[in-house]
């Protein structure tokens, strides 16, 4: 990952009475991070060995700390969607440095903004500014991109969802991937002499159409994430899939063959033998895209490779009412309270709750433990990414991004008592970027 830019002004904050979240545990633990090199620091090291003390104490009166939260499906947020080119398209890296800064608010510190299915000029257009941060990674910018996420177009026209039709296809070779989303963003480039990454981090396909799970090991190799998604896949088609190189589904039980006792579809791969390897696999805990049952069915399948998303749609933070969706407003959405769907039908349309409030719902759907719950949205999706150490987790040196969360009960609309955790504030690069100036 590039370094975070130094400041003049290097504040060493150190986080008392406290609870951290330790694998499946909440440790009772001081945490120091360094706003210099944006990392947590390894406190005792700091102290004894270089005589190094905190600039400021704060203390938090035994809240949480989590990790900052990972969404690896985000479409837009806060009346920006991700897939729609403004008319003024220069204006599109403006309204996406506001997202960030908005989206950080709500406990995301990193995303992989996600693209839906559309003419290849959008993504020739869109995925320069998806790309991941580069060496200029200031704490100010709010959420960081992780690279972009493509879902679709090489999508089965009978699991479409909402996405438009006359835009999905099909792929046979890698140039027909490359002439979608444009070689520059599929492949590392050379840029004054050092090699960036590609501005694609995931692709969702459906792996039956074509010969996209014959190409599956050639995008691995550049480090491209396949994700199985909007498919009518059988059984053996996921597992040949997964042992060519796709290490995800998307949405699981969403637009996909349903679980069936004599072929279990794309969900039969969570059971596999050992000689298919298990995937990680996105969860939509919204209470509408899945019954609470089904999301612990999930969970119980296979908890390790369990990841909640929030697949939330550029109505996050808007009022309810109907706006519009796609490319030119070819089409309406919906928005009644958190339910999304397009105008007309009952089709649902992604998601308008934020990540945390689906972390909510599964404490609520599941009774795991917190901790669990927030591994969801840290340390499994950092491994999917391969970025354990960086990401997701609290151990010294890795990214200082940080959540201070409150627990809250509160009363449903049907009477029962759930947990809630609330956002207190929000750190990034180790700089208080929301919830006041960490001053306690």
């Amino acid at each position: 990952m590039p370094s975070v830019i130094s400041t003049t002004h290097d504040t060493i904050t150190k986080f008392t009475n406290c609870r951290l979240v330790k694998g499946d545990e909440l440790v009772e633990q001081d945490l120091w991070v360094s706003s210099g090199t944006g990392k947590i620091i390894r406190s005792q090291e700091a102290f004894y060995s270089s005589h190094t003390v905190p600039t400021k104490t704060v203390d938090l009166g035994g809240r949480i700390i989590s990790p900052g939260l990972i969404d690896v499906q985000l479409n837009g947020a806060f009346g920006f969607n991700f897939s729609t080119i403004p008319s003024d398209p220069s204006s599109y890296g403006k309204l996406l440095r506001q997202v960030n800064k908005s989206l950080v608010q709500t406990g995301v510190t990193s995303y992989l903004p996600t693209l839906t299915s559309s003419p290849p000029e959008v993504y020739h257009q869109a995925l320069p500014f998806l790309g991941p941060s580069g060496s200029q990674r200031l704490a100010s910018d709010g959420a960081e991109s992780l690279g972009a996420h493509c879902e679709g177009p090489f999508l089965n026209p009978t699991k479409n969802g909402i996405h438009p039709l006359e835009v999905l296809t099909t792929a046979h070779s890698l140039s027909d991937l490359e002439t979608i989303y444009g070689s520059s963003n599929l492949y590392p480039t050379h840029q004054n002499g050092l090699l960036t990454p590609p501005k694609i981090r995931k692709l969702t396909v459906a792996p039956e159409l074509g010969s996209m799970t014959t190409l599956i090991p050639h995008l691995v190799t550049n480090n491209t994430i396949i994700s199985l998604g909007h498919t009518a896949a059988t059984y053996e088609d996921a597992s040949l899939a997964i042992s060519a190189g796709a290490t995800m589904i998307t949405h699981l039980f969403n637009a996909m063959a349903p679980l069936h006792h004599r072929n279990p579809g794309v969900f039969g791969v969570l059971g596999a033998a050992e000689s298919v390897p298990r995937p990680y696999y996105g969860v939509i805990a919204d209470g509408i895209h899945l019954h609470p049952a089904s999301v612990k069915i999930a969970w119980n399948a296979h908890p390790e490779g369990f990841i909640l998303v929030s697949d939330a749609m550029h109505l996050v933070g808007l009022p309810d009412g109907v706006y519009e969706w796609g490319e030119g407003g070819r089409e309406m959405l919906r928005k009644v309270g958190d339910r999304l769907v397009l105008e007309g039908t009952e089709k649902i349309a992604g998601s308008s709750l934020p990540l945390l409030s689906c972390v909510s719902n599964f404490l609520s759907y599941t009774g795991c433990t917190i901790p669990q719950a927030l591994k969801a949205v840290t340390a499994t999706p950092a491994a999917m990414l391969g970025l354990q150490g960086v990401k997701g987790c609290l151990e010294s040196d890795a990214d200082a991004d940080l959540v201070v969360l409150s627990e809250e009960i509160h009363e449903d609309g049907e009477g029962h008592r759930r947990k809630r955790l609330v956002v207190d504030q929000v750190w990034k690069f180790g700089g208080c970027v929301g919830g006041g100036d960490g001053d306690e």
